[in-house]
């Protein structure tokens, strides 16, 4: 089958399937209902993300049994059905985080013991190859990461385009070198584009957390086989997804300094904040966008050219990200400017 034909059959078969499981989660009362800190004044179904989750796993599956990913890379990539069910549980009833956490890094250590140990790490003046501290930090990513996703799912769209763009850039990077990260980013790419025409601003149904957290851990697992491919560097997915990296990290990191209940939802991310100075989810989203097209994409395709210089590509990408965050009072509740 080729890529083109296979992209256009998900893009297709998330439209239809997104709106099958709105049909359905409206008549279940599968829904988010609006709290003071939500970025929605009604309710919305939630758990759309499903429609991704599926078809991403059918696309792995049809990889395994065609023998384009061997068999170690499939059972890291299916670790992310844990992820995903863990997803579906919290969306229809919030799951205590002792469940929640412990479960997200036991998938994450299955995936690091399934692929090995993570590669060395080129830090540019230096290569940091301590195989047993390297698989730590590897596990405390994936966990990290799909976290982080679905953080950054509080306004319409962003998720779904963040997760386009970071695909299409990645397959423009990966396409000539890698065919398992090319066939993988397009069908995300093509999957949450169907997704999307459901979830733009106003969104008619929310990706859920099994949607942002099995999308979130997938990249994990996506950026540790480029490592381990050789087709990718972690600067270059520290770059990829820079926005969301700032954002959290710097709201996180600004919470726990000023004492407050750091991990219980809230409403203080850089965007969220944007969004309310904005009044719009679209003009936020698109300057998301923008971002990653025209300046974080083309210094992750840089990291990839130069890669000794990858750790000051990543500082250079991240650091008006940074600036561009605190302006926005990226945790700080009630911001205003």
């Amino acid at each position: 089958m080729s890529l083109l034909l296979l992209c256009s059959l998900l893009f297709l078969g998330s439209a239809i399937l997104t709106g099958l499981f709105r049909w359905a989660a409206q008549r279940v009362r599968l829904v988010a209902v609006p709290v003071s800190r939500s970025a929605h004044s009604t309710p919305v179904p939630v758990g759309g993300g499903v429609s991704i989750v599926a078809l991403i796993l059918l696309v792995i599956a049809y990889c395994y049994f065609t023998d384009q990913i061997p068999a170690n890379e499939f059972a890291a990539l299916m670790a992310a059905i844990m992820i995903a069910i863990i997803g579906i549980v919290d969306d229809v009833k919030q799951l205590d985080v002792r469940w929640r956490i412990p479960a997200q890094f036991l998938a994450s250590a299955f995936v690091v013991y399934c692929l090995g140990d993570v590669p060395a790490i080129d830090f540019g003046l230096f290569i940091f190859s301590e195989s047993i501290l390297l698989n730590v930090l590897g596990v405390f990513a994936l966990v990290w990461l799909l976290n982080l996703y679905n953080f950054m799912d509080g306004i319409d769209g962003i998720a779904a385009t963040e997760l386009i763009v970071v695909n299409l850039v990645s397959l423009i990077i990966v396409i000539n070198n890698d065919s398992v990260l090319t066939l993988l980013s397009a069908s995300f790419a093509a999957a949450t584009g169907g997704f999307l025409l459901w979830n733009w601003a106003p969104a008619k149904i929310f990706m859920g957390d099994v949607g942002s957290s099995f999308i979130g851990f997938t990249l994990g697992v996506m950026a540790l086989l480029s490592l381990h491919h050789g087709s990718m560097t972690v600067w270059t997915w520290v770059l990829l997804l820079g926005v969301f990296i700032v954002d959290t990290t710097l709201t996180l990191f600004v919470r726990y300094r000023g004492k407050q209940r750091w991990h219980e939802g809230h409403a203080s991310h850089a965007y969220q904040n944007a969004a309310r100075h904005y009044k719009s989810h679209a003009k936020v989203t698109i300057t998301v966008i923008l971002i990653n097209l025209f300046w974080l994409g083309p210094l992750a395709w840089l990291s990839m050219q130069y890669p000794k210089m990858g750790l000051v590509i990543a500082a250079i990408g991240l650091i008006p990200l940074l600036l561009l965050a605190k302006r926005f009072g990226a945790g700080h509740e009630n911001f205003s400017f």
